[in-house]
């Protein structure tokens, strides 16, 4: 915007509109002109021209670094209000009582950690806990905004006190702990307890790179970027942003699944749709300053080289031949770009596993990058054998990563379109037909999150005759039925459903109908328990607006239980399945609670449900004999010991210490599962590969049904 001042002696221009963009630094340069202008216009004798001049620019000046709402987000606001009460499954009012929910998630999303707002700010903001429901109903946006410019204004000088703590020359020898981890605790009061927490943070952050063996100097100016990042971070933010995080804690105040994407996140969630990306295929969260790994995509270079899982904290990234670059506090969007790259071109990846505690040195691993394609990520099989009374049983293992379908060929009535009903078609014939055929098959569906409907019902009617393979209601009540009616079968041999707690969706839909229809057994941990369906809508024809992705139905299996919170239940948990109530659906806020519908008609496979009891008592002893059963548990008490720990000690002894005995007690427990397979310590993984117990357990279940049948 062009802004012009004139006199009888002078005409002035200002372009003004990318104050917002304009650096701190530049503040000072533009109150000097708008001082040097009063006295300008002083000196013709223009006083009140002089003063509106003053106070215009030095008003716009140090409002250059506050954000506010603008005409877009009050129409996106009420926009997404019609769409929440029309549309959503779950009708909330948006009452005082909701305002307090969306109130505590904004400021949650803001400062998760309680580190950088005080008390006074929240004493302050005590009015706005019931306004947040006028901000939505009445598009009145400015207590959002305020909260916000305060939170920013507080980041900002913690970032400046950090840089300034790093001339500081810290004592390890000194008993104390840190506390990075303050959900649960109160807002700090004062501002001399938030600097000791800074001060603290300040020095565990220069204990962990010491514990890694960097130089003292490397270390004062890796943490002087990873502090102005975090400042850079904040003040780089648009209104786009905030709208979105504000939005983001009402949509999740009501359901956990129902999210807004701003115009460019609507950009960048198309392209996280996309199978042809060149990267490492991975799905990326943040997690306050960390990158947080989200998901693995099947079939992607991080998935092929098990080098890095879920929950796994990248810290660093650079390119081969190139110095590792530290990414903590780093914006996802930039971490992506580095992370991206050529197919065929090598990244460099500094990782802190899920399980390390904090403050554990990361490690280094590299990835090629390449296509994630569709077929990367289809079904495949394989075959694995087990010894029941004696007699050796073969069975087939279809890996189903996904459920996909090439709907575009489909719908072009291309012959040859993929999809993983007529994949695992194929695959069972050519298990069937070769030489000596198998004794079962086991379908492994762990890790598996899902996708197309279509398949979910096709893929269960190929082990069934016909019949409703899920239902669905919708928000006006309404049940619906998904039914295969293709007579044919593909296989009617005996059946296994391998699952785990990342199995969702899809997944449960597919496990449900066989245990249901009483067409195999159902094994492995309780599933995921999303059974909700999600549909996204654009706010407005060209876009500028951002979409809404709104939860609209929910699933029931044919026996009419709902799938969702509860998830699938497997007629033999194994020993793995611990602390189910705290995962997936089960651990997220205000997910909706498990439901049931009347009973579809259907009729269950003529053998009917076998007892399972015999299984059950073969598969306990087994475990309890089994060794690598034991440390698997301790693997997985590790990782739960570690994601619960929130604070640590900033006695450099002691945590050289304590990350010396977690890497021998991680050694110890891979020599012994080694042994127990009979691996010697000089054998090697990628000649031998790494046993799959779970999957063995299976087969051995399998064959224990095969036996109670003769």
């Amino acid at each position: 915007m062009l802004f012009r001042v004139s006199t009888r002696k002078h005409t002035l221009y200002f372009l003004v509109g990318e104050l917002d963009s304009v650096k701190f630094r530049y503040i000072s340069v533009f109150r000097t002109l708008a001082t040097g202008f009063k006295s300008l216009f002083l000196s013709t004798g223009n006083q009140v021209l002089a003063v509106a001049l003053f106070c215009c620019l030095n008003t716009l000046t140090v409002s250059a670094k506050d954000l506010a709402a603008t005409p877009e987000h009050r129409e996106a606001t009420a926009a997404i209000l019609q769409l929440m009460q029309r549309y959503h499954y779950k009708r909330v009012t948006v009452d005082d009582e909701l305002s307090e929910q969306i109130f505590e998630r904004f400021l949650e999303s803001l400062d998760p950690r309680k580190s950088f707002l005080l008390a006074s700010d929240l004493d302050e903001f005590e009015d706005y806990q019931h306004t947040f429901d006028d901000a939505i109903r009445k598009a009145t946006l400015s207590p959002v905004f305020n909260i916000f410019n305060r939170f920013r204004s507080r980041m900002e000088e913690r970032a400046d006190y950090a840089k300034q703590l790093l001339d500081t020359e810290f004592d390890f020898t000194i008993d104390e702990n840190y506390t990075f981890d303050r959900e649960g605790l109160p807002w700090i009061e004062s501002t001399a307890a938030m600097d000791d927490l800074w001060r603290k943070r300040v020095k565990n952050d220069v204990l962990s790179l010491r514990l890694t063996d960097v130089e003292p100097d490397e270390i004062k100016e890796t943490l002087i970027q990873r502090y102005e990042r975090m400042e850079q971070r904040i003040t780089q933010l648009k209104p786009n942003d905030v709208f979105q995080l504000f939005i983001n804690a009402y949509t999740l105040s009501v359901e956990p699944h129902t999210s807004y994407f701003s115009p460019r996140s609507s950009e960048e969630f198309q392209i996280r749709m996309s199978l042809s990306l060149e990267g490492i295929g991975a799905a990326l969260r943040t997690e306050d300053e960390h990158t947080v790994v989200q998901r693995i995509i099947a079939g992607g270079p991080a998935a092929l080289s098990e080098l890095i899982s879920a929950d796994d904290r990248i810290v660093g990234v650079g390119e081969e031949g190139e110095e590792v670059i530290d990414i903590v506090s780093w914006p996802l969007s930039d971490v992506v770009d580095l992370i991206r790259g050529p197919k065929g071109s090598t990244v460099n990846l500094k990782i802190l596993p899920a399980a390390a505690p904090e403050g554990t040195p990361p490690t280094l691993i590299s990835l090629v990058r390449d296509k994630i394609k569709l077929e990367e990520s289809a079904a495949k099989s394989s075959t694995i054998e087990a010894s029941i009374d004696g007699k050796t049983r073969r069975f087939g293992v279809i890996d189903l990563p996904t459920f996909y379908l090439d709907s575009a060929a489909r719908n072009q009535g291309l012959p040859d379109y993929r999809s993983t009903t007529r994949d695992v078609k194929r695959l069972i014939n050519e298990l069937t037909s070769a030489d000596g055929g198998v004794d079962g098959i086991i379908m492994d569906l762990r890790g598996n999150g899902g996708g197309s409907l279509i398949e979910a019902r096709d893929l269960t009617g190929i082990f069934i005759e016909t019949g409703p393979v899920v239902q669905i209601r919708d928000s006006s009540g309404d049940v619906k039925l998904e039914i295969d009616k293709d007579p044919t079968v593909a296989y009617n041999g005996p059946l296994a459903v391998l699952v785990d707690r990342n199995s969702a969706s899809a997944s449960e839909i597919f496990a449900a109908a066989i245990q249901d229809y009483g067409r195999g057994v159902v094994l492995g941990e309780p599933t995921f328990g999303k059974g909700t369906v999600q549909s996204v809508v654009p706010l407005d024809r060209n876009g500028e607006l951002g979409q809404l992705k709104v939860t609209i139905a929910q699933f029931f299996r044919v026996n009419g239980d709902g799938t969702q919170h509860r998830g699938v239940v497997p007629d033999i948990t194994f020993p793995i399945a611990m602390d189910s109530d705290a995962q997936g659906e089960r651990g997220l806020d205000n997910a909706l609670p498990w439901a049931q519908v009347p009973s579809a008609n259907y009729k269950t496979w003529p053998a009917g449900t076998p007892d399972y009891a015999q299984a059950l008592n073969n598969h306990g002893a087994r475990y309890r004999a089994n060794p690598s059963f034991d440390l698997l548990l301790e693997e997985l008490d590790s990782q739960r010991t570690s994601r619960t720990q929130s604070e640590v000690s900033l006695v450099e002894s002691v945590r050289r210490q304590e990350i010396a005995e977690q890497e021998t007690d991680r050694d110890e427990r891979l020599e012994l599962f080694r042994k127990a397979f009979g691996f010697s310590s000089n054998d090697d993984d990628d000649d031998n590969g790494s046993p799959d117990i779970i999957l063995e357990e299976a087969a051995n279940v399998l064959g224990d049904l095969l036996a109670d049948l003769k």
